[in-house]
């Protein structure tokens, strides 16, 4: 028979020295309609008593078709799948502008607490105290964090969050009798951004950041006009780097008549360090599953509450919570708000993810004030020391002040290499890490953004630094097998992105039955 080889996926098959196509513990698995049998199954299942479907054309008529499996086979196959996975557990995760931190398992226990793992959003609500207690210390905190004077719990991920503070915007406007178009966006913002602005059917207009990439003040009142609506800028922005000039660019919004957002993405940068509300945002959306660590990737689910300022505190979506003199008081229609409040409506059915609630309450009450700003100190810290450990290798597109929480490293110290960004990452998968974040912001060519996270300890990084000046300088020597080729390593080889972006295989097919040599 034919030595066994891993199948190709668009080019990215790995020849295999071993008749099962195994490597010891690197199990090559096959997918779950390759081993499994549609015609059994591993369980039995009664057959159905007689029934009246109501799914009308829609129902089914042939079977499943699901493959089935006996017990270990399924327990089997998905262990194994799971150790094909890389995440925080595994290793670094140095993903720039997507906090990837360690997630502490305490936070976990606490989210499966009796009482908020089993309660349901259709319960009476005076069977919810502790969750209402939960919900109104969490916002407290939060509008402590940032200096602002209202939240909304209820937005379930940071673009969520983008469309609420933009829609209460809308509706402060509209309070005032007008109807503005634009949303200025800075070019190096996060894509989410300025669909959103779309989205709300605003007109997008592009601010160019200037050479040390940050945005000036002087350039935000060239685009300023009673049409403007809003700006959106992240801060520290998405190269690393802290809007040294984000008062005057406050002022020079508000002297418009227009409204302050922040992203609040990079919020792990200046948790307990700085106040946006302090420096003169309306709005900020924070991505609960980056700065207060719970589970992040995957799908979800996130977590994007959204603070606002006074001027736009009344116009916070439904439902929200009220602490009067009879107690917490959940406000869940516009109808019920209190005199002076102004909803613009309902962002989503209920409150919003309630695990993802708990676990930020925990690590905010594990923390506590000083190890929240240490947190930030030490991601900032780590930062900076990637940024030391390579700045003579690779090469920083703004040059060698102070980074943030991440550092940027464009493409320019691979020139003459015949190697780019792309094949940079894919070695480091063969070095066992996740790449970082590549060919973003857009307004540096061939970016590479890292962010290590304050979760990683010196020697962490030092062996992280280490095996990336051992690729810079392979790549200076001009060793391109190394690059071009990998990964060598990991169950799959390089893909062919461009044809799978094109023709996907969606749904596996069984191929036709092949004879082996003898």
């Amino acid at each position: 028979m034919n030595r066994q080889t891993r199948p190709a996926e668009f080019g990215g098959s790995i020849p295999a020295d071993t008749f099962t196509g195994n490597r010891a513990l690197d199990i090559e698995e096959a997918l779950v309609f390759e081993i499994g049998r549609p015609e059994v199954t591993g369980v039995d299942i009664e057959t159905p008593a007689d029934f009246s479907p109501r799914l009308g054309l829609l129902e089914r008529k042939p079977g499943i078709g699901l493959p089935g499996l006996s017990e270990p086979e399924a327990l089997r196959h998905y262990v194994r799948l799971s150790r094909k996975n890389y995440g925080i557990d595994t290793g670094m995760f140095p993903l720039g502008s997507c906090t990837m931190k360690h997630n502490p398992r305490l936070n976990e226990k606490m989210a499966r607490l009796p009482g908020f793992a089993d309660i349901h959003p259709l319960q009476p609500l005076s069977t919810v105290p502790g969750a209402l207690a939960l919900l109104a210390e969490l916002g407290h905190w939060l509008r402590e964090l940032t200096g602002a004077a209202a939240v909304a719990l209820s937005p379930k991920a940071g673009a969520h969050g983008e469309l609420c503070g933009l829609m209460a915007i809308k509706a402060a406007l509209a309070a005032r009798g007008e109807a503005r178009s634009i949303v200025l966006v800075p070019e190096s913002a996060h894509g989410t951004n300025p669909a959103s602005a779309a989205l709300l059917g605003y007109r997008v207009e592009a601010v160019p950041a200037r050479s040390d990439g940050t945005v000036d003040a002087a350039e935000v009142e060239k685009h300023l006009s009673a049409e403007v609506a809003a700006i959106m800028l992240t801060n520290p922005n998405t190269c690393g780097l802290f809007e040294r000039d984000v008062v005057a660019i406050a002022e020079a919004v508000h002297r418009a008549g227009a409204f302050f957002y922040a992203d609040g993405a990079n919020f792990n940068a200046i948790a307990g360090k700085s106040r946006p509300g302090d420096l003169g945002i309306d709005a900020m959306h924070l991505n609960l599953h980056k700065t207060f660590s719970t589970p992040h990737g995957g799908g979800g689910p996130g977590s994007g509450p959204v603070v606002f300022s006074a001027a736009l505190a009344p116009f916070a979506p439904v439902p929200y919570l009220v602490c009067d003199a009879g107690g917490l008081r959940y406000v869940e229609h516009a109808g019920e708000a209190e005199p002076g409040a102004e909803p613009f409506g309902r962002l989503t059915a209920f409150h919003g993810q309630m695990g993802m609630f708990v676990r930020a309450m925990s690590y905010m009450l594990a923390h506590g004030g000083d190890g929240m700003r240490q947190a930030s100190e030490d991601a900032v810290l780590n930062a900076n020391y990637v940024r030391a450990g390579l700045q003579d290798l690779m090469s920083l597109p703004f040059g060698e002040r102070a980074c943030m929480h991440e550092v940027l490293f464009d493409d320019r110290w691979l020139e003459g290499c015949g190697i780019t960004t792309l094949d940079f990452a894919k070695a480091m998968i063969d070095e066992g890490y996740h790449p970082m974040t590549v060919y973003f912001p857009l307004v540096v060519h061939g970016a590479m953004l890292i962010e290590p996270t304050e979760s990683e300890s010196k020697a962490s990084l030092d062996l992280f630094i280490a095996t990336l000046r051992d690729l810079a300088m392979a790549a200076k020597r001009g060793e391109k097998a190394r690059f071009v080729n990998a990964p060598r390593h990991a169950p799959r080889g390089r893909l062919d992105e461009t044809r799978a972006a094109r023709r996907p295989v969606l749904r596996w097919t069984n191929p036709p039955p092949q004879l082996n040599e003898q």
